[in-house]
């Protein structure tokens, strides 16, 4: 750590930080999930170790949630946090998910403007009987006002602890374009992480300020259990070992990994970098030592703290008629069963990168979108990314077999529309190639140039069928002649009506040869679009054997 270079001892002070990633709105106890309520017992505890603490997230506390939640627009999760009173939370990917506007709105308050699932939580979370807005800061360092030049919400926010500042920089991550709908972040710059955060190092210590922490929606990858490093990976890393040396500490988040980790930094001094999963599992109870005379951290501690969903720890009376509040509200269409299936639908995926829902859900898009009024399309595909939980067969509360709008809506929480149009044979076989690791083929100037991070296998519909090979060569993935629709191979040359959904439709997961797509036609919204496909299969709907998709040995 930098600060142990310096000469001149003065008083220790122990400063409690209290972090958390990843809570994507699970304010209901369920399964391993303990609820917020739970959450905010486990914060109490930890807070009343040390009167001198913050309460600190790194991102995406909204956004992906369940429907308690997301039926509100998030509004039960901004106003569960400030029951729970956290300080700050850096901006993360989903927090961008209804785009820039709605993100302020979420800071800043006032009812939705269109929607009337807006402004019903309790009198006291209310503000003039209305959507009060966030009491803590979200910070966004490098997310830039690319009209003004200026961030969208403060790049660092200060707390004081006797006389000793804290600064606390808010990131989130550089790629974030490329996993939110393009149109909702029009007019905004996601810059370089660790340049952003170095940038901010001199503006800091002209203001006397010599500890600091770093809260970044962006993570890694380690095995070894939730206080452990075993081989960490992941853009973390990377980032880290750019850091300056000021940097005392890093809060990371994005990957729902929980690691415990020290990483060099770019004077390659070890930096404690934490994260805590996801969900409200897990929080991490991080103790900085301070050097009072130099105001500056001489030590980092940490450890993450699993929080069982158990009797074993109570549930807040605060936070309880919050949750009990929009529970009731939520019950009616969470309970509604909109159609059968026979089996567990699931989105694990086989070797192919296939997955049984992610099939159900392709056919249900198509089934939407082929009568030539609705778009005339042909094949569906579907991003693996917007699939986000089963549909299981057998659960608490339900007859076997049914699939309830609630569960549908967790499996796909987005709000998409559909949008058919026309690519070629060619620029078809284009977007399978963008599937890859690393290709680039039809990518604007602007885009990454590393391609895909990873492989995202789109799911299809059926009659549509080819095979891949994982050649190590990015852009050869797929062979032309495997790309079979109903059997007959695809004419490089001739345009076939496809469906997407608007994610996608506009660049979306870096799949940018769609925005070429001409004849655009929208349609109805993703999951209205699979309540329809259970509609019209009343006898249950069954996995498929998930073979339109073919790996090559």
């Amino acid at each position: 750590i930098a600060q142990a270079r310096r000469s001149g001892v003065g008083e220790r002070l122990t400063v409690k930080l209290i972090a958390f990633n990843d809570f994507h709105g699970n304010l209901e106890a369920a399964g391993s999930t303990p609820g917020v309520a739970r959450l905010a017992t486990v914060i109490d505890q930890l807070r009343a170790a040390n009167p001198q603490h913050a309460v600190v997230s790194a991102g995406d506390l909204i956004g992906a949630s369940p429907l308690v939640s997301a039926l509100f627009h998030d509004e039960p999760t901004i106003e569960a946090m400030n029951r729970i009173g956290i300080d700050f939370n850096a901006v993360g990917n989903h927090e961008f998910d209804d785009g820039r506007d709605e993100l302020l709105r979420m800071q800043h308050g006032g009812n939705h403007p269109t929607d009337p699932y807006t402004g019903l939580g309790l009198t006291d979370d209310l503000e003039n009987g209305q959507f009060a807005g966030a009491a803590f800061a979200f910070l966004a360092a490098n997310v830039v006002d690319t009209a003004s030049g200026d961030p969208l919400f403060p790049p660092y926010g200060v707390k004081d602890f006797l006389g000793n500042k804290v600064a606390f920089i808010g990131m989130t991550l550089e790629g974030t374009p490329t996993i939110v709908t393009p149109s909702g972040v029009t007019g905004l710059a996601f810059r370089d992480e660790a340049d952003t955060a170095n940038a901010l190092i001199g503006t800091l210590r002209g203001q006397g300020i010599r500890a600091i922490v770093v809260l970044i929606h962006e993570g890694g990858l380690a095995s070894g259990g939730s206080n452990a490093c075993d081989g960490v990976s992941g853009p973390i890393v990377d980032i880290v070992n750019r850091l300056h040396g000021e940097v005392d500490l890093v809060v990371s988040g994005h990957t729902h990994r929980a690691y415990n980790c020290l990483i060099d930094n770019r004077d390659g001094q070890p930096v404690r970098v934490t994260s805590a999963g996801a969900f409200g599992r897990l929080v991490t109870d991080i103790d900085l030592t301070l050097d009072t005379r130099r105001h500056d951290v001489t030590a980092v501690s940490a450890r993450n703290v699993a929080i069982p969903n158990d009797a074993d720890v109570p549930q807040s009376p605060r936070l309880t008629p919050l949750v009990a509040n929009y529970v009731a509200l939520a019950d009616g269409p969470r309970n509604r069963v909109i159609g059968t299936i026979t089996a567990t639908l699931g989105r694990s995926t086989n070797s192919a990168g296939e997955s049984a829902l992610g099939d159900v859900i392709a056919d249900a898009q198509l089934d939407a979108t082929d009568d030539a009024g609705f778009g005339d399309a042909v094949v569906a595909f579907m991003n693996p990314g917007g699939i986000r939980a089963d549909l299981p067969y057998s659960a608490p509360g339900k007859t076997d077999g049914n699939v309830t709008y609630g569960e549908a809506f967790t499996a796909q929480p987005f709000g998409n529309s559909l949008v058919t149009m026309t690519l070629t044979g060619t620029q078809i076989h284009t977007l399978l190639e963008q599937q890859f690791t690393g290709c680039t083929a039809g990518y604007p100037a602007d885009a990454p140039p590393a391609g895909q991070p990873s492989n995202r296998i789109l799911q299809v519909s059926n009659g549509f069928t080819y095979a891949w090979k994982e050649k190590g060569t990015p852009c050869d993935n797929v062979d032309p002649a495997s790309i079979l629709l109903d059997g007959t191979p695809l004419d490089p040359a001739a345009g076939y009506r496809i469906t997407v959904n608007s994610f996608l439709a506009d660049g979306g997961d870096q799949f940018y040869v769609l925005r070429a797509g001409t004849g655009r036609l929208g349609g109805a919204q993703d999951l209205d679009a699979l309540e329809a496909y259970f509609a019209a299969n009343p006898a249950g709907v069954a996995p498929g054997p998930q073979d339109r998709i073919v790996l090559l040995p």
